[in-house]
């Protein structure tokens, strides 16, 4: 569900979305998503001082504490 959402915004923001990946990694109680997409496209998802990545951040952190997890998102070069 968590990986679904963050393509799903991700795909919305970028000009290219078939280069948009999310790759999960769970462990125990905890999991962490690293987001990748195309080179010119970071800018527009890092969003001014941050503002669109921390919005993203605390929608997951939201849907992740609801299930009883925690979850951390990074981004990849």
């Amino acid at each position: 569900m968590e990986k679904d959402l963050i393509e799903y915004i991700v795909k919305s923001l970028v000009d290219d979305p078939s280069v948009v990946s999310v790759r999960v990694d769970e462990k125990d109680a905890s999991f962490i998503l690293e987001l990748s997409v195309g080179q010119e496209d970071i800018g527009k998802v890092i969003g001014k001082h941050g503002r669109v990545i921390k919005a993203i951040r605390v929608l997951l952190q939201a849907v992740a504490a609801k299930a009883g997890k925690r979850a951390v998102l990074e981004i990849l070069d």
